[in-house]
């Protein structure tokens, strides 16, 4: 990516950013970083939203509760 390129797009995200905090998402960088890729690539942002919804609705698993992984 040129420089030019690089700078516009950090200035994009951290305009997203600002936004996001703005309205109080919760979401980071990255997070906001892959949410603009994936729409960048097609998917569509109120699916996407609503899948962030979601994930942030179920619970957190814990180590204790994950499956053991199979001895090697």
């Amino acid at each position: 990516m040129d420089p030019e390129a690089a700078r516009k797009a950090k200035e994009s995200l951290d305009l997203v950013f600002h936004m996001s905090n703005i309205l109080e998402t919760g979401l980071d960088r990255h997070t906001l970083s892959v949410l603009i890729a994936l729409c960048e690539h097609g998917l569509n942002p109120e699916a996407l939203a609503a899948v962030v919804k979601e994930l942030r609705r179920e619970p957190h698993a814990s180590s204790s509760s994950l499956p053991a992984s199979p001895a090697l």
